[in-house]
């Protein structure tokens, strides 16, 4: 095995009966490690405990609405794109206890908020969903105001990042420029081959963390034909991308068009279910729970996901501020591609397509972009200056 230090090359193989060890030493760190599972026919991330938990020979067909895992005799450890859970379910939890507190005599007591617990190790993150971790840290831990429990989970992640050989039939983040292959944020980035007499993975590491794990780890300097193996990997993915964007002046096209017909049209299929916000790896809305018992002694509040698509989310006193499908689906897109851009400066979308994917009626936000932008208005209207109740 040889050793890497700061005079050998970035680029490393690792063959498939070595990768047990890389997560043997991740948990002997103290690392948390969870990776994509299959349970009961759906893709799960959850804890691994070798390399048999992953869905080794598995892989997925992605169309609007219309989503399918099945194995395909590949021995593969990542032959597919991606499942309907994003890695945001870890870093900013569908449910969260805020505080509990209890009454104790005449005074009342809050209890600290729990937030330790192990590291977590994420194995097997697209480029698209680094990205996504990323565009999270600038809502909940680089900006003024950190959330704590994000902050609890998000520090001390070790990232290992999968490169996607294939891309699913919804996928654009090439348009996107998030994908397919990881550039940053990652600790160790690997891209898997499977040939008929060898099974190896390309590993470039990303961090200093990532090289102290792979000194642990039986290793060899990648050859320049195993990196050029990757580079032709990483083009024809991009060939391949089942959807595209085009996201040229995208915040203004969007601005201009905010009363365009096209809301109208697709007001007409949503359903507004909510799905696609639960599936994205980005969006981040909130509500606030506030329970008590019987005897009033005792109190707690839980924040849990919730989604600019329920009629609840943008009550105020008098009413909902967005009463129709047509506003709630135009505040949700508008947001991702453009106000984002205002808040974060960056859209909010990484082109996974799961969104795409997981809409029961197959409502497709790339085709919805294209359809505004090839009929697009000259309106004396914007979102700037449009003050009313469907807003």
């Amino acid at each position: 095995m040889k050793e890497s230090n700061q005079h050998d090359p970035e680029t490393f193989v690792i063959e498939r009966q070595h990768f047990d060890s890389l997560l043997a030493v991740l948990k002997q760190r103290g690392y948390r490690v969870v990776g994509p599972t299959v349970h009961d026919g759906a893709l799960v991330y959850d804890e691994l405990t070798s390399a048999d938990d992953l869905p080794v020979g598995y892989t997925d067909e992605q169309a609007p609405g219309t989503y399918r895992l099945m194995k395909n005799g590949s021995k593969a450890l990542f032959g597919f794109t991606l499942g309907a859970q994003a890695w945001k379910r870890f870093l900013h939890p569908p449910t969260a206890q805020l505080w509990e507190g209890k009454r104790n005599g005449d005074t009342f007591e809050i209890k600290e908020e729990k937030t330790k617990q192990a590291p977590y190790a994420f194995i097997g993150v697209r480029s698209c969903e680094l990205h996504a971790i990323g565009i999270l840290d600038k809502v909940f831990f680089n900006g003024n105001y950190v959330d704590s429990t994000y902050a609890a989970r998000r520090r001390g992640v070790f990232i290992v990042a999968v490169n996607c050989t294939q891309a699913g039939g919804t996928c654009f983040c090439a348009s996107m420029q998030t994908g397919p292959r990881a550039t940053a944020g990652f600790d160790l980035a690997l891209t898997e081959f499977v040939d008929p007499n060898r099974h190896f993975f390309v590993v470039e590491v990303g961090s200093k963390r990532g090289a102290e794990i792979l000194r642990d780890l039986p290793h060899e300097p990648a050859g320049e034909g195993e990196k050029a193996r990757v580079e032709r990997s990483v083009a024809q993915t991009i060939a391949q991308m089942g959807r595209t964007m085009d996201t040229k002046n995208i915040k203004e096209l969007l601005y201009k068009n905010y009363e365009h017909p096209r809301w109208n049209d697709v007001a007409n299929r949503c359903l507004s279910c909510a799905n696609c916000t639960m599936v994205c790896p980005t969006c981040f809305c909130t509500t606030v729970d506030d329970m008590t018992d019987l005897t009033g002694d005792h109190a707690e509040r839980w924040r849990r996901w919730d989604s600019c698509f329920t009629m609840d989310f943008a009550y105020i006193h008098g009413g909902s501020i967005r009463a129709t499908t047509r506003s709630r689906y135009r505040q949700w897109l508008v947001h991702k591609l453009a106000t984002w851009i205002d808040q974060f400066g960056t859209t909010g979308c990484v082109g996974c397509g799961r969104c795409i994917t997981w809409c029961p009626v197959g409502i497709d936000i790339t085709e919805e972009v294209k359809a505004i932008r090839e009929t697009k208005r000259s309106p004396t209207t914007s979102i700037e200056d449009t003050n009313n109740g469907d807003s």
